[in-house]
């Protein structure tokens, strides 16, 4: 790291500012004076640039961004990215190995992916950088047809998991290990082993320095993935996962019957409502599929902060969950979780930032 944090807070300041006002011409001088002043490549991507899109996720959370500008910064720091990229102090040696760094299917938060991938590049790797949404298969193909010496897997929405274990999973069979990095992977990297990876790392420079020490395996020609998820054999992730419209459904109208003022929501916002019950179902899967409670609560105190930041109640939700359990009242491991999550939404004081991890 930069050798005083402190020294970073004038460069994280600057580039905020020209990132929220979308001023690309003020992000690019930001960073170039940077490197001219003698900060490295890897300080720039990490120190300053990943911090300033960490407080834009913050800031949209908080209601203090709105979801256009929340864009139009992040596509002001993957311009400073590049310009960091392109810079001759940027100019390395390629002679460690080669990696593809990829976002899971479905997985649309690309600046992690890029900010590794450019991490990796500075300390000597040859990258293959897919970027975000990469299908399984298209994955697999490249990889037959390129050989890296490992796949770097980028995930931050947990409701990717189940995607993310079979892409490992496929990556694995082709010969090739895997690491994963990601908030979907828990705060603690604790769904990493569950879903079979070689290994985690919570950040790009922890990742890089990783690599560096400990190069990972190849898989045995004889690989074969452990079934290391018994309890789906009671069929709870299957059945949430098939039932989502008619769960979404069935909660929806249940709601109307118990707030009659519903009633006068206009298109946008029952379209809204759909969509945030649709997420709701989303997470309660992911977390059947992990087993873990806590993936789902931790995911409804970041929705209950979100709605609050935003003038709704965060204490509208316990109806919601209360009328998805007597849809799923037959299912002992999904009510037990929407148990949970009210119990936690009721007795932990809110607070408003950060990611639905």
């Amino acid at each position: 790291m930069i050798a005083h944090v402190t020294s970073t807070e004038p460069l994280v300041a600057r580039l905020w500012d020209a990132a929220l006002a979308g001023d690309e011409r003020a992000a690019v001088a930001v960073v170039r004076q940077a490197l001219d002043d003698g900060a490295t490549p890897q300080d720039v991507f990490l120190d300053v640039i990943a911090r300033v899109q960490g407080r834009v996720g913050e800031q949209w959370a908080a209601n203090r961004i709105s979801v256009a500008q929340e864009h139009a910064a992040t596509a002001i720091n993957e311009r400073a990215m590049a310009v960091v990229a392109e810079h001759p102090a940027s100019r390395t040696e390629q002679s460690r190995g080669r990696v593809v760094v990829a976002c899971v299917d479905g997985e649309w938060h690309g600046l992690p992916a890029r900010l590794l991938a450019e991490v990796l590049k500075l300390r000597g790797w040859h990258v293959d950088h897919l970027g975000a949404h990469v299908p399984t298969p298209h994955l697999i193909a490249y990889i037959h047809r390129t050989g890296p010496d490992l796949v770097a897997l980028s995930s931050s929405m947990p409701t990717r998991l189940p995607t993310a274990h079979a892409t490992i999973t496929a990556c694995q069979a082709a010969g090739t290990p895997v690491l994963v990095g990601g908030a979907a992977f828990g705060p603690h990297g604790e769904y990493a082993p569950l879903l079979g990876a070689d290994a985690w790392a919570p950040d790009a420079r922890s990742a890089a320095d990783l690599l560096e020490h400990r190069p990972l395996p190849r898989p045995r020609p004889d690989h074969q993935p452990i079934d290391d998820l018994p309890h789906l054999a009671d069929q709870e992730y299957t059945y949430v996962t098939r039932s989502r419209p008619q769960l979404v459904r069935a909660v929806f109208t249940g709601l109307e019957n118990r707030y009659p003022a519903m009633s006068g929501y206009n298109e946008a916002q029952r379209e809204r409502m759909a969509e945030d019950l649709a997420h709701i179902v989303d997470f309660l899967s992911a977390a059947l599929y992990t087993g873990d409670a806590e993936l789902f609560s931790r995911f409804l105190l970041w929705t209950s902060g979100i709605l609050e930041a935003r003038g709704v109640p965060g204490q509208s939700l316990p109806p919601t969950l209360d009328l998805l359990a007597g849809e799923l009242k037959d299912f002992p491991r999904a009510t037990g979780m929407l148990r949970l999550a009210v119990q936690r939404l009721t007795s932990t004081p809110l607070t408003v930032g950060g990611a639905a991890e």
